[in-house]
């Protein structure tokens, strides 16, 4: 006999398994369990797809680091050349200055040996004591950029050699996440279509609901089976007449107290079952 068709529920946004196992009280039994196990087997494609994404731990958070680092170095790298050539050029300019003061100085010297009265000695003689304190000062200046360059290289070199280190780190890490990626990219490829293929097939509300749920929870997982009296997703207690409905598949039955759905371990069964043995089994259900 057919087993009739229940009509999808558009999804909403606030949907949670609690909502869910109260609007399908009166669902069809055998849709139910086809539909928990739909659920189940999106659970276990998702939790292998997350499995795989934890060989590459915390690499693309170093890389990303790595990154931020290696670009902050560079910045502050720019940032000293540029002063270094501020002080280059400040350096250039004292010195200038102090070529300046030197030649005014030789040129008041020559009118001083030709002056006519102590008035104008006097006067030229100030001026050349002002290009000297001038020229001084200029020579001090310059010193004291000529420290500073020194003080800046050191640094560059310093920052260039950390910049150096940190860009061999970041190519390590690349590589190493790269390869990763390489060795498990058609597998992830692979399991993705396969969720995808569960989800389209997925009430919408169940499949927000299970969403939602595997955002909220550590370990992704939404959907679990009971282990030995016990949830298996936070390990309290389940009362026996409520492993009596999950054993049965009738009805969404969700944990009191982590609100994941739990279902019947049964398909875990299925699922671990070898292929030859299922062959088997359906072979002989046909002679039958």
């Amino acid at each position: 006999m057919a087993t009739k068709k229940t009509k999808a529920t558009p999804a909403v946004g606030g949907e949670t398994f609690t909502s869910l196992q109260i609007s399908t009280k009166n669902a069809d039994a055998m849709e139910m369990e086809r539909k928990l196990n739909l659920l189940y087997k999106l659970q276990q494609t998702d939790s292998k797809i997350d499995s795989i994404h934890m060989l590459r731990g915390e690499l693309p958070l170093e890389v990303q680091d790595l990154e931020d680092e290696v670009a902050g170095l560079k910045t502050k790298q720019a940032s000293i050349q540029k002063e270094i050539k501020e002080i280059e050029q400040f350096i250039s300019d004292k010195k200038h200055e102090m070529e300046e003061c030197r030649a005014t100085i030789k040129k008041y010297e020559q009118q001083r040996n030709n002056v006519r009265n102590n008035r104008e000695f006097e006067s030229i003689s100030k001026e050349i004591e002002f290009q000297q304190l001038e020229s001084q000062l200029a020579e001090k200046r310059a010193n004291e950029g000529t420290k500073n360059l020194v003080t800046k290289k050191e640094e560059l070199a310093l920052v260039g050699e950390e910049l150096k280190g940190r860009q061999a780190d970041l190519e390590a890490r690349k590589e190493e996440l790269e390869n990763i990626d390489k060795e498990t990219q058609k597998e992830v490829e692979t399991l993705e279509q396969e969720s995808k293929t569960y989800q389209e097939q997925i009430d919408p509300r169940m499949l927000a609901a299970y969403q939602k749920v595997r955002g909220n929870v550590r370990n992704k997982m939404a959907v679990v089976t009971v282990v030995r009296g016990a949830c298996g997703g936070c390990f309290n207690k389940i009362p026996p007449q409520r492993q009596l409905d999950i054993d049965e598949s009738r009805k969404i039955v969700v944990c009191e107290y982590c609100g994941r759905i739990l279902v019947s371990s049964k398909f875990q069964d299925e699922e671990s079952q070898p292929v030859e043995e299922t062959k088997t089994v359906k072979k002989a259900a046909k002679k039958k």
